[in-house]
């Protein structure tokens, strides 16, 4: 069996940055021992902008500044880069919500019958959920879960809507 782990967006702006919330911040210590423990393939997706971030159309819906390249808010969270610390991984930037690049990627790895992939990250109801939709479509028979206590949503109330959504499409939800 092939053991892919995916880690969404992990970065201090969605932290304690521009966007950070209370819920984003209390799950980072479960999800570094998520990362710890795992054995297998691991890929770390992103957020990234440049600075005519508030220009583009995500921009204009969300004129937040965040992630922007090379800053401290772009960076992933000392405790997450701590628990990369000695495994193999490979980063995905991404430019939206979701990565055509990450199944582009995980596709190299092999046969999606033999495949299980774990999701989490930040945030549930923006980039989780629209990774884990591009996954499922990239790879329908392969077993795909979203772990619910290692992901944080926007609000609390839209990260349960994004559950519900995933596990209707038959994402498996922990």
């Amino acid at each position: 069996m092939t053991k892919i782990l995916v880690v969404v967006d992990m970065q201090n702006d969605f932290i304690d940055g521009a966007l950070g919330t209370k819920e984003a911040a209390a799950i980072v210590e479960k999800a570094a021992a998520e990362i710890e423990r795992f054995e297998g393939s691991i890929f770390v997706t992103m957020d990234t902008h440049e600075s005519d971030y508030l220009k583009t159309a995500e921009g204009k819906k969300l004129p937040v500044p965040h992630c922007i390249k090379g800053t401290d808010g772009w960076l992933l969270s000392d405790k997450i880069m701590t628990a990369l610390s000695g495994k193999e991984y490979r980063t995905i930037e991404k430019g939206t919500f979701g990565s055509m690049a990450l199944v582009e990627e995980i596709r190299k790895i092999g046969n999606q019958e033999d495949m299980e992939i774990e999701c989490f990250g930040l945030c549930t109801d923006i980039c989780v959920v629209s990774n884990a939709m591009l996954l499922k479509a990239g790879f329908p028979e392969a077993g795909i879960t979203v772990r619910a206590d290692c992901c944080a949503g926007v609000t609390p109330e839209t990260h349960e809507a994004a559950l519900k959504t995933m596990k209707m499409c038959q994402i498996d939800i922990e």
